[in-house]
């Protein structure tokens, strides 16, 4: 191979080799951004105060006894609706009774002093603990709650309700309860308002 070819072949070689350099290191602007997102849920806390509402002892038919009580929202969240789950145990301290107690002690709901409603319903301890979830929500709706949210228990509040207990005189024999007792257990469940766009 001649000078000349030589001298050629090195000149092609290093225009290749700085092309391919050249090529390789361009300039150009860029930046970030960075996002950082938060999702934290709320919380529903519901409460009743006090936590015994009535506690007495020596009743006798015709006995009423009147007591008030707050459901309160100690929550973040706003509760749409409240709903009574009750139950109750009869303790029998002599012969088996034929009847059930809970028959006959009628439980009043007089009304919300917050939301100034006319009296709810009236039923007996033994039908309230039979009612089906939906026809308690039914009635507890008309105090805390409707379809349209325009009720409820807001985060941070609380309703004063009032409920009267009544020993029913059924102007009938009675003996039988003489000396019994019932223990009763009402529990409130309050389910939050529908989801919005936020």
């Amino acid at each position: 191979m001649g000078i000349k070819q030589k001298l050629g072949l090195g000149v092609a070689s290093a225009a290749l080799g700085l092309a391919l350099v050249g090529g390789g290191t361009y300039a150009y602007f860029s930046d970030t951004a960075t996002a950082s997102n938060t999702f934290a849920a709320g919380k529903l806390d519901l409460s009743v105060d006090p936590t015994t509402i009535v506690d007495v002892d020596n009743l006798k038919p015709g006995d009423t006894m009147l007591r008030s009580f707050e459901l309160v929202n100690g929550g973040t969240l706003d509760i749409k609706n409240v709903v009574l789950n009750s139950s109750y145990s009869v303790i029998n301290h002599g012969p088996a009774n034929s009847s059930d107690l809970g028959e006959h002690i009628r439980v009043n709901f007089l009304f919300n002093a917050d939301k100034l409603d006319a009296p709810v319903f009236s039923t007996t301890l033994a039908e309230l603990s039979s009612m089906s979830p939906q026809a308690v929500k039914n009635k507890w709706e008309t105090i805390f709650g409707d379809e349209w949210g325009t009720k409820g228990l807001k985060a941070g509040s609380s309703d004063l309700l009032f409920v009267e207990f009544e020993f029913v005189d059924n102007g009938k024999d009675q003996n039988e309860f003489q000396e019994d007792s019932l223990e009763l257990e009402w529990t409130f469940n309050g389910m939050q308002t529908a989801g919005e766009e936020r």
